[in-house]
This record gives C-alpha cells, sequence and structure tokens, in this order.
C-alpha cells in the first residue's frame, strides 16, 4: 500500500512520487521494488486522476484529514488480504530483501510489524494486520495524527536496525524524499551507485 496523499508542503507543492530519479519518477523505482514481493499494489491518493496511467489500484481517503494516518486507515479498509504493508511514496530506494524481512515476522501474535531506526519508529514502512482498524479509526475520530500514539494498544513486533541490517545493509530502504536537500541526496545516490 503506497500512500502518496500528502500536501508535498516541505517540497514547495511538487507531487514526490512523480519526481524525476534518474530518468524515472519516484513511483516508478518503488514499484519496481514492490513487485518483487507483492502481486496487488493499492495506491493511496486524494488525486485519483493523476495516476490513472499506472498500473496500481488505486483507493482515496475515507477521513478528510490529511494525515498519514488517513491513508493508512483507508488502506486498511479497502485491504482484501489479513494484513498491509504501508509505504510513503518518497522512499525510492526501498530493498525488497527489507520488504520480504518485515512480510516474514507477521504471526497471529502481532498486529504489526514496525522497523526501529535510528531511535524511532519507522511507521511507513511497516506492516499492519487489518484487526488493527478499530483503533486507528477510535484515534482517527478524536482528531490524533500520529501515527505512533495507538501503538501502546497493539501488539507490535519492533525489528531493531542490527535485524534490519541483515536484509538492508545500509538502509537504504529508509531514505526518503521529504526536502528538496533530501531530493538532491538521493539523486547523488544514484549516480554513486553502480546498479540498483
Amino acid at each position: 500500500m503506497v500512500l502518496a496523499g500528502g500536501l508535498n508542503t516541505r517540497m514547495g507543492g511538487r507531487n514526490k512520487a512523480l519526481l524525476d530519479l534518474g530518468g524515472r519518477p519516484v513511483l516508478a523505482w518503488l514499484l519496481e521494488s514492490l513487485r518483487k514481493n507483492f502481486t496487488a499494489i493499492w495506491l493511496v491518493t486524494r488525486e485519483p486522476e493523476v495516476y490513472k496511467k499506472w498500473p496500481v489500484r488505486v483507493a482515496t481517503d475515507i477521513y478528510s484529514a490529511r494525515s498519514s494516518l488517513t491513508g493508512i486507515h483507508a488502506g486498511l479498509s479497502k485491504a482484501h488480504t489479513p494484513h498491509i504493508f504501508a509505504i510513503a511514496c518518497d522512499t525510492p530506494f526501498l530493498q525488497p530483501q527489507l520488504t520480504q524481512l518485515l512480510v516474514d515476522q507477521i504471526s497471529a501474535k502481532q498486529e504489526a510489524v514496525v522497523p526501529f531506526y535510528d531511535g524511532h519508529f519507522q511507521p511507513l514502512c511497516a506492516v499492519y494486520a487489518k484487526t488493527c482498524l478499530p483503533v486507528v479509526e477510535k484515534q482517527m475520530d478524536a482528531k490524533e495524527y500520529k501515527i505512533i500514539d495507538f501503538f501502546d494498544q497493539l501488539r507490535i513486533k519492533k525489528i531493531d536496525e542490527k535485524t534490519l541490517q541483515q536484509a538492508d545493509p545500509l538502509l537504504r530502504s529508509f531514505l526518503n524524499i521529504n526536502t528538496p536537500e533530501m531530493y538532491q541526496t538521493c539523486r547523488q545516490l544514484l549516480r554513486s551507485m553502480p546498479c540498483f
């Protein structure tokens, strides 16, 4: 489930998913990675017309608030599977091995599998069970939009940095294009990579 409903304010309103990176949109890099693990890919957006030609299923937000939690809610609501993998649209270096590592941690004992990197949970590169939906809706109804605020109400499996590095040694999966500076960093990184 690709979340592409943000305001992109730190990028001056430019759609981060469609930024050019090495001659291709950022979203193209992300979809290439996701296809190695998933047969059906959904994209949550407030502008479905923008993605008509993309090979994804499109879902729109149910709640009007602009937040990543709104996107996770829409993804869980649309899901036909017991779990979703939620990823931000601006993460071009997502490694399929890291995605697989997270998916492999799914069990009946957990309602979410969340990486813990750089001293923080990474809730926009995580697996959520459909059973999270009532907790997410309760938080949305309370107009509380910080994703990690509902984590204490769930059974969460935290994946530590050492484990994450087994699948992605340089942890490039967590590089996102939130600012013009990070955009330039990702462009420079791509030029230095022999292959991706």
